[in-house]
């Protein structure tokens, strides 16, 4: 194998290899307030008074409630830019011999789905394909947002509290036990917690739309991120790189899902690196930090601080007792690991 072209393993691009390829991309239109870069969620256009916010994103390892998913992880991404989601173009891609009733259930998700959250299905593409194992569905979600009230991921600034909400890994937690239920049961998780972690899709839910809601109305927010593919880990390492900062990360605050724990022993996994939408990561003003935690915790959302930004771009430290490490990092998420070893 050639050295020199490295082959790709499932899952988001390595991020110097993704910065790399954004660092060419030239945008001409000075309406672009915000392109493509590298831990950024959305894109942000200026519409005067306001911004457009806009992001893609695809669901390639669910296949159970894919529409469910699709919209509300695309609504995750909007919402840590402090915007409203409002409109959502769908595409799905469907593999041969998809029954109609089928298809016919993925867009009640969509529909159920863009209703709890007020968003507007106005448009998309839908086709069955031939070369698919599985359903893919791609959601383009726009939304708006306030001038002075855009919320970057490249905000962190030294010395903020670092505020995690619910735990960890939500969304991996839920996938494992819908997708790989039979497996775990051999490896000896019970019927009950394999049905209760099923149900994480929507208790806590992998929306993180009240919790940045929530956040930004109760204190001075200066970074929001959702951390999806590559875990708590991915989520960390792309917030420490847009806003050249670093972060010490205390192990034993960082609230790990009991299932998630049990799952990830039972499977070989590490929940550092396992899928986590239904988390939210905002990075706030020390002196906010009380005021956001109580008033998270008055929403029923569980949530406290993890760390402390420092001004080390790009390292990240883990304590753990005595112990001083790097904070883990994955080559590919730990869900994709699993589902294609």
């Amino acid at each position: 194998m050639d050295t020199h072209d490295p082959q790709l393993n499932a899952g988001k691009l390595p991020l110097d290899l993704l910065g790399s390829l954004l660092s060419e991309i030239e945008t001409a239109d000075p309406r672009v307030v915000l392109g493509p870069r590298p831990g950024e969620d959305a894109a942000l256009i200026d519409f005067g008074d306001r911004y457009l916010v806009a992001k893609t994103d695809p669901i390639t390892f669910a296949t159970d409630l894919i529409g469910w998913y699709m919209v509300n992880v695309n609504a995750n991404d909007l919402a840590v830019m402090g915007a409203t989601p409002k409109w959502l173009l769908a595409t799905l891609l469907l593999p041969d011999g998809t029954l109609e009733s089928r298809v016919s259930e993925v867009f009640g998700q969509l529909r159920d789905a863009c209703s709890e959250i007020a968003v507007t299905l106005i448009g998309g593409h839908t086709e069955v394909t031939y070369g698919l194992d599985r359903p893919i569905a791609v959601g383009a979600m726009l939304g708006e947002v306030d001038n002075d009230k855009a919320i970057l991921s490249s905000g962190v600034r030294p010395g903020d509290s670092l505020i995690l909400t619910k735990g960890i890994a939500v969304e991996g937690t839920s996938i494992l036990a819908r997708e790989a239920a039979d497996e775990l049961a051999t490896k000896g998780a019970d019927a009950d917690s394999i049905e209760r972690a099923a149900g994480f899709l929507f208790d806590p839910g992998i929306s993180v739309l009240r919790d940045a809601q929530v956040a930004v109305e109760a204190g001075e927010v200066h970074a929001m991120h959702d951390p999806t593919e590559g875990g708590l880990s991915g989520g960390l390492y792309e917030l420490a790189t847009a806003s050249s900062v670093g972060f010490d990360i205390e192990a034993s605050s960082i609230p790990i899902l009991t299932e998630c724990g049990h799952f990830c022993e039972a499977l070989g996994l590490d929940p550092l690196g396992l899928i986590a939408s239904g988390s939210l990561l905002a990075a706030v003003a020390p002196s906010s930090a009380d005021a956001i935690l109580a008033a998270l915790s008055g929403e029923g959302i569980d949530s406290r601080v993890i760390g402390v930004a420092n001004d080390s771009p790009g390292e990240i430290t883990l304590h753990s007792g005595d112990s001083l490490t790097e904070f883990p990092r994955f080559q590919r998420d730990e869900l994709a690991r699993f589902f294609s070893p």
